[in-house]
């Protein structure tokens, strides 16, 4: 037989070079399961930068005992892989030599399998401190050390924060008493003193979100309304620092300067005040982050003024114009972009055009205020019409006063008469107070007194005068200040929401209440003596309305922690469902309002009662964060509330209540499927 193209192969042991494409895979290699593409392009990228360190192993190919000039990898498979992917990004050419060593006296299968495990690889955190010395002494940017590495430069920052973590800390994860997600949650900070002073606090609870709540507790979130109202760029340009998490969402970090944020925040709400001053003519304003509810002012609202014909006439070339684009598009699937945008603008031209309709009396301008407050969303809220003590005019009862419960001391302005348009009404006071002096005090008493129970008797029978008379005396005493006209002795009494629950009044439903209080203020005569005749001329289902709003401002469920008034929560629960309350029309539990707020174990709960076993057993798990996000998509799709927020339901509505849609459950499965 002709040797002509028969290789000679080396002896074992020798080490040679070989073209890359005449190495083959081997059968015998023990690692069946493939490489990953990372780790490929981690061999890739490490080859690139300092060459191959470590020689593969190989065989010679024999066919019929003959060497046929090929070779098996037994150890280096993944280095091959490698170097192909670099020849496929054309960085070498196929032929490019790789240093081998021949190996015909090992078993391949057994030291292959060898190889893969008798090595052990170095402790992650090795690997964490190493890269941070390539960066503090070589100097190697996050992208340097990722592209001699094949990981991401995200990787590179990963690994070189939790290279920065305190090295008493770093000792405590070489020992196995701290793990990694925790580590990861210390290196939240780089300032190693609070890292210690952090994890020796920690008790029991080791979870990473209490270590990263630890660690943030003093800082605020990008998503607080101060850090949104302010912006990143501004605070940063005036020199706060924004900590960011590199191993969780964060949702733009934490601003770690409060103060300044704090003094950013006042400085901008102030331009904000002074900018109102300048556009609308406010004797005053004032800006706050919250509302400041213990002003004491009395508020006057906007009362309907008729357009300007020029205004009526833009109205209604905006409402005609409105009206001819609804037309032309009512069948079209998906507006055209400047169609859209033109409705976006007809629509504000048409707000601001009826906006016009209410007006503040230019005098309350003059003497008024308005308070410029940070809501809860990070926007601007104006509150207006609040006159000052000493800007009150000599009969400030007459005027209404918006709500009673903005005025801590509302009977301030007691034994100042209201006075009608011709003075009438101090006259008859007068004569009255000239005859009652001419009696006794005492006989006074006993007379009043005797009117008093024949006023009694009569109202008793008579319901629709009773509904009048309870109006007057609540309407007096919420939109008046210091208007002591009621006769029958009820006294509204408001608890401020605001102080139970942060953002209540930025939320929807408060918005909702405000519009619908101050939709009732500026109906209100602005003397109180003619409040009477107001409710009186009103016809029933108003007069009800507005007795119905009336009493609704007193209502109180609050439920606070020193109070024991099992009764007063079980009349609650009678009233929620007297009035068929359902709280998914007002309220939803979102991360913010609930899931971030309680406990993994009653998140858990909460996602087996809304949506079933298998979703919460799939979630158990996740972190903290995690898991309050996920329950929150969940539960979306349904009409779970907690139990505090549940209005009672009769028997018969449970029997009759449908079970949870198809639709709902697949796609709670299917949600919870993805998050795991």
């Amino acid at each position: 037989m002709s040797t002509k193209n028969v290789e000679i192969v080396a002896a074992n042991g020798t080490e040679i070079f070989i073209p890359l494409n005449k190495l083959k895979k081997s059968t015998k290699n023990a690692r069946k399961t493939p490489h990953s593409e990372a780790s490929i392009e981690a061999y890739a990228a490490s080859i690139a930068a300092k060459g191959i360190l470590q020689n593969l192993v190989v065989e010679p190919e024999l066919s019929d005992g003959v060497a046929s000039g090929f070779y098996f990898v037994t150890i280096g498979e993944g280095r091959r892989l490698a170097q192909l992917l670099r020849v496929k990004r054309k960085e070498i050419k196929k032929t490019e030599p790789i240093r081998c060593v021949i190996d015909t006296a090992n078993d391949a299968f057994e030291i292959s399998l060898d190889e893969n495990v008798t090595r052990e690889n170095m402790h992650p955190a090795d690997q964490f401190e190493a890269f941070k010395k390539l960066a503090d002494e070589r100097g190697f940017g996050a992208e340097e050390i990722a592209a001699r590495f094949g990981v991401t430069p995200h990787v590179v920052r990963q690994r070189l924060r939790l290279g920065a973590v305190s090295p008493k800390l770093m000792q405590v994860y070489r020992d196995g008493d701290l793990a990694l997600d925790q580590l990861m949650a210390f290196a939240i900070t780089e300032d190693h003193a609070r890292q210690e002073a952090a994890y020796e606090r920690l008790s029991y609870n080791r979870d990473a979100s209490t270590i990263r709540r630890m660690l943030t507790e003093t800082n605020v979130a990008a998503t607080d309304r101060r850090a949104i109202f302010v912006g990143a760029e501004v605070y940063t340009e005036a020199g706060g620092t924004i900590l960011r998490d590199l191993f969780t969402e964060d949702r733009g970090g934490y601003f770690e300067d409060v103060a300044l944020l704090d003094q950013l925040v006042m400085a901008k709400l102030g331009r904000e005040a002074n900018a109102l001053v300048e556009a609308e003519g406010w004797k005053w304003t004032q800006a706050h982050l919250d509302f400041p509810h213990a002003h004491g002012l009395r508020r006057t609202y906007p009362h309907p003024v008729e357009l300007s014909a020029e205004d009526q006439a833009a109205l209604d070339a905006a409402q005609a114009e409105f009206n001819s684009l609804t037309e032309q598009n009512e069948t079209a699937e998906e507006l055209p972009d400047e169609v859209d945008a033109r409705f976006g603008e007809l629509e504000a031209e048409i707000e601001r055009l009826e906006a016009k309709r209410q007006a503040y009396d230019p005098d309350y301008i003059a003497r008024g205020g308005a308070f410029v407050i940070l809501n809860h969303d990070g926007t601007v809220r104006v509150e207006r019409g609040f006159i000052r003590t000493e800007d009150e005019k000599p009969q400030p009862q007459s005027e209404p006063a918006g709500d009673a419960s903005e005025r801590p001391d509302a009977e301030s302005n007691d034994g100042q008469s209201a006075e009608d348009g011709n003075g009438e009404a101090d006259q008859s006071s007068s004569d009255e107070e000239e005859n009652d002096s001419l009696l006794s005090d005492i006989l006074v008493r006993d007379l009043t007194a005797h009117r008093t129970l024949g006023l009694r008797l009569n109202l008793s029978e008579q319901p629709e005068t009773a509904i009048v008379a309870a109006t007057h005396a609540l309407a007096a005493q919420i939109f008046y200040l210091g208007a002591d006209v009621h006769v029958v002795d009820i006294q509204p009494v408001k608890t401020d929401l605001a102080g139970h629950a942060d953002g209540i009044e930025d939320a929807p439903t408060g918005k909702a209440w405000a519009d619908r209080h101050g939709n009732w203020a500026r109906q209100m005569p602005r003397d109180v003596t003619g409040l009477w005749s107001f409710l009186a001329e009103l016809d029933h289902d108003s007069r009800m309305a507005l007795f119905a709003h009336c009493v609704a401002l007193t209502v109180n469920a609050v439920k606070l922690p020193w109070e024991r008034k099992p009764r007063a929560q079980a009349t609650a629960d009678q009233l929620a469902e007297a009035v068929s309350l359902d709280m998914t029309g007002y309220w939803r539990p979102t991360v913010r309002t609930y899931f971030g707020r309680i406990t993994k174990a009653r998140i858990l709960e909460a996602v087996r009662e809304g949506v079933s076993h298998e979703a919460a057993d799939r979630m158990a798990d996740m972190k903290k964060q995690e898991m309050a996000e996920a329950a929150e998509q969940l539960l979306a799709a349904t009409d779970w509330l907690p139990a505090l927020m549940r209005t009672p339901k009769t028997v018969q509505e449970c029997v009759e209540q449908s079970p949870t849609d198809a639709a709902t459950e697949a796609h709670a499965n299917a949600y919870a499927d993805a998050a795991e």
